[in-house]
């Protein structure tokens, strides 16, 4: 549905947001229905998620929930189907859910290393596999519409203690462009963007603060604050910094963008 008078508003639309049990992802599913979405959150977290849906429909939004295991391409068709089945449609995919392992590169295991490439990268391309097929003309839902994919400012530069988290993050940041080139030239209906935040109030941010510590980067904890706040111009951001630059792709606002990488990081790449 179009709204020439507000193209930020999702009234009429279905979204689908993974990993919404906490954190950023919570934080875009509660943007999403603010702005009129029906959004179906999943989560690994069963309890997180019901949480966090049942929090939305208390507010006066239109909200369900399922637990979701990214990694899994049987609970990717199975979180689709149900999706259109319960909610009427799909029309906004927010690839969010990831996980964070802080390790020098001498001491990351293999099994680490794959973890982080199971959720952060299968489940990615996963998601588009299966929100393209049900989203596209002839598809369950049929109606095109947007897929976002959470990256990071890690995706674009280096930090230390990060490496796998970073290859990771630009796997996803390279995959949506070509996503994006796919389902253009195949004339789907379909865009699909990235978003790179930097660091974030959220239990991840904290935990890679905590971690530049634990590796001996800084003495303390204190240190390792300071230095981060330094290297945002601007400050540290906050979930609602991030959902907000999700909720401009997810809408017709963007209607002509796609491929994009949309930088949210307080200024720290531009350091």
């Amino acid at each position: 549905m179009n709204h020439p008078d507000n193209p930020y508003r999702l009234e009429g639309k279905v979204a689908l947001v993974t990993g919404a049990g906490r954190g950023i992802g919570a934080s875009i599913a509660r943007t999403l229905a603010r702005a009129g979405a029906k959004v179906m959150l999943t989560d690994i977290a069963a309890d997180s998620v019901r949480a966090m849906a049942a929090q939305i429909v208390d507010a006066g939004g239109q909200a369900d929930w399922l637990q979701h295991d990214v990694s899994s391409e049987a609970e990717w068709e199975a979180t689709v189907a149900t999706t259109v089945s319960r909610l009427g449609g799909l029309d906004v995919l927010v690839n969010n859910a990831g996980v964070e392992i802080m390790r020098l590169i001498t001491d990351m295991t293999q099994e680490e290393f794959r973890q982080l490439l199971a959720v952060n990268v299968e489940g990615v391309f996963l998601g588009l596999k299966h929100g393209i097929r049900a989203m596209r003309p002839g598809g369950s839902a049929g109606k095109g519409g947007s897929i976002v994919n959470l990256s990071s400012v890690g995706g674009m530069i280096g930090f230390t203690g990060l490496s796998g988290y970073c290859a990771t993050k630009g796997a996803v940041r390279l995959l949506s462009k070509a996503a994006a080139v796919e389902c253009g030239q195949l004339q789907t209906g379909i865009r699909v963007n990235s978003v790179h935040p930097g660091i974030v109030k959220t239990d991840m941010g904290m935990s890679v603060i905590q971690g530049i510590v634990d590796l001996g980067l800084v003495a303390d904890l204190e240190t390792a604050e300071t230095m981060m706040q330094s290297l945002h111009p601007i400050g540290t951001g906050e979930p609602d910094n991030v959902a907000d630059a999700v909720l401009y792709l997810a809408s017709d606002a963007s209607r002509w963008t796609t491929g994009a990488e949309h930088v949210v990081d307080g200024g720290l790449s531009a350091m």
